[in-house]
């Protein structure tokens, strides 16, 4: 039989708490790192693979794309500040905004990494990569349109 033994509610045990049975299949943590990473959605025809990226929040212009060593980075970052006067009153209100994200894909061995284009429109940034019978490197920054 085994001995069941009552835990004080207050005591802190860091290590039995995330390590517990109760816990192990909490996925919170899980979501929270989701957050921060938006959906990618990938497809592959004849000519070209296309990635969807679900970012809505930002504009064309807060998106860093660049192919280096067969490696595509996505990154965007935006940052906003309000400031509001109240009629009549001698404060201000400041409200600060900060959302980000980077995520990196290993391109495959057939795609043309000189000829790959981006474009954003409705929350969503579209990115065009080409294949090429041929290997082609390249080190660059792609324009998002």
């Amino acid at each position: 039989m085994a001995n069941i033994a009552k835990r004080n509610q207050g005591e802190m045990q860091p290590w039995r708490d995330f390590l517990s049975a109760d816990n192990f299949f909490d996925n919170s943590w899980l979501r929270t790192w989701e957050k921060n990473f938006p959906a990618v959605n990938i497809a592959e025809n004849d000519k070209n693979y296309s990635l969807e990226v679900v970012a809505p929040g930002f504009a064309k212009d807060d998106f860093k794309l660049k192919v280096d060593d067969d490696v595509l980075t996505i990154s965007a970052e935006t940052k906003t500040e309000s400031s509001n006067n109240g009629k009549g009153r001698d404060y201000t209100r400041r409200e600060y905004s900060y959302n980000s994200f980077s995520r990196s894909f290993r391109l495959p061995d057939n795609v043309k990494d000189d000829s790959i284009s981006a474009s954003y429109k409705d929350g969503v940034l579209d990115i065009e990569l080409p294949k090429s019978k041929t290997q082609v490197k390249a080190s660059k920054e792609i324009p998002v349109s």
